[in-house]
Parts: structure tokens; sequence; C-alpha cells
């Protein structure tokens, strides 16, 4: 068996000119900020995509830049700033951010309304509950990559491997929602591999280059691979070992080229629907 491969890039362009298609009909263009601290070069590299996409899309789009050196207080007073000012539906705070500032006090106090990046506390919850709520943009992604291979979510056996907050916990929560049976594993799981084989949908998101095995994938399987690496030669990998993958799985995504295109196209979803939501369009 040879995977058919779930193109990232083809799923995100769709879904950017639907998104476009919808904002020439609001009659104002939606407002996304977002706040970069420091000069981090693969952050710098994923604001830029991000503002070219949201400029095609007719979004009002801006990255505010700030000094290494800006104190929490002095970022807290800019996210402020942006939650009181009207023309601004989403806020995004790019991570990592320098040591010195507690990056959960910053995602604290975003506007819940404007959490683009679906990380507020409150977001969190009514996500966990089944309350509609602004979802973070990975998972959210790999929810249109799913539907776009056609993968029958309805009782089948979801396994996520990873349990962060951004990825692992609100992944699970959209898959139960879609009634799934889930189950999340990680580091400290034993027998790993074997769990990993009862999924018929695997999404990988523990940030180990590689770590699945293509043996550890069931037949057939649907498997989204979240993960980046960048190995000592310089080669992008995701948390699968894709060649090996590619010979059991019955779908799967790449690396480059899967995940993560579509991470930008749902943060325009999210600034497109919470603008929706605070201007009653």
């Amino acid at each position: 068996m040879t995977a058919r491969i779930i193109d990232g890039k083809a799923v995100a362009a769709t879904l950017r000119a639907g998104l476009a298609e919808r904002v020439k009909s609001l009659g104002f263009a939606p407002g996304l900020r977002v706040v970069r601290v420091g000069d981090d070069p693969a952050s710098g590299v994923y604001v830029r995509n991000k503002d070219r996409a949201a400029q095609q899309a007719g979004f009002d789009s801006a990255t505010i830049q700030l000094p290494e050196d800006t104190t929490e207080a002095a970022l807290l007073a800019v996210v402020r700033q942006l939650n009181e000012d009207p023309a601004v539906d989403g806020i995004l705070v790019q991570l990592p951010l320098p040591a010195h500032i507690r990056a959960d006090a910053v995602i604290q106090a975003v506007d819940p309304a404007k959490d683009v990046d679906g990380f507020h506390a409150i977001n969190a919850g009514k996500l966990a509950i089944g309350q509609p709520a602004l979802t973070p943009c990975t998972p959210k992604g790999v929810m249109h990559l799913l539907a776009a291979a056609g993968a029958s979510l309805r009782g089948a056996r979801a396994v996520v491997l990873g349990r962060s907050n951004i990825v692992g916990k609100p992944m699970a929560a959209l898959l139960l929602a879609a009634d799934a049976t889930v189950t999340v594993v990680h580091s400290r799981t034993q027998n790993l591999a074997t769990e990993c084989r009862r999924a018929d949908i695997l999404v990988a998101a523990v940030g180990r280059p590689e770590l699945v095995r293509g043996d550890w994938i069931e037949e057939g399987a649907t498997v989204i691979d979240v993960g980046i690496n960048r190995l000592p030669n310089g080669r992008l990998v995701g948390d699968v070992a894709f060649d090996e993958a590619v010979q059991h799985a019955g779908a799967i995504t790449p690396v480059p080229g899967g995940v993560g295109p579509m991470t930008i196209a749902c943060l325009l979803e999210n600034t497109l629907e919470a603008a929706i939501a605070r201007r009653g369009a």
C-alpha cells in the first residue's frame, strides 16, 4: 500500500479563497494585529507569511514589532490598547516570548473575544465542554484536513500523540465533538507503539523527529503529522517517519506542506469569526 498524500497547501488555498469571498461581502475588513517581541528568525518568517496571507484575503492586518528588552508591563499595556481598539477583531501575541516575560500572563490578558490563537482559559474551557469558542489554529486545521481526506470520524478510533495545551488537548476535544473515540498518548505512555497501532486516525504532535515508525501504523489509517523538526543536516521532518509510514497509511500529510499551511488559514478563519461575532455582521 502507498498512502494518498493530503495536500495541506491546496486545502489551505481553498480555505483562504473562501474567506476572501466572505470578506468582500462584509463591507469592512476584519482587523488582525500580531504582536512580536524580539527578532527570532523563525517567528519572523512566520509573521511575514501571516501578514501576506491576511492582506491577500482582504483583512486589515499589521504587525507590532517590539524590542527584545520590552518589559512584561509594556507588553501588557500594548495588549490592553488592542483590546480596547474597536478596529481590532483579532490579537495574536507571537510565541515564544523572551524569557523575562510570562507567556501565560500575556495570553490571559488578551480579550477572549479577540483571542484568535484560542489559547485563553475561557476559550479553552468552552472548547472542553462543547460550547462555541475560538479554537487553536493547528487543531482546527487538522479537522479541515481530515474532512478534505474524507476521513470518517464518527465512531473511529482516534489517537492523539501529545498533550500540549496548544495542540494535543484541544485536538482531543475536537475529535470527541466529532464523535470519535479518542485516546491521548504521550511520553509517559506504556507500550506507545501498541497504542498508536489501534488508531484509525493518528494525529502526531509530540515534537520528536520521526518518532512514529511505519510499523506503528494500522494498515489504511489516516495519519496527520503536526510535527516540524529540523535535523542537524537542515532537513525538515515530522514526528512520523514518512518514508516508512507511507507504506502503511491510507492517507498521510507530508512535512512540510501538510498541517503547516493550515495554521495561517485557520488564523484568518478565527479572525473572521471573531469579527462577525463582535460586530454582529
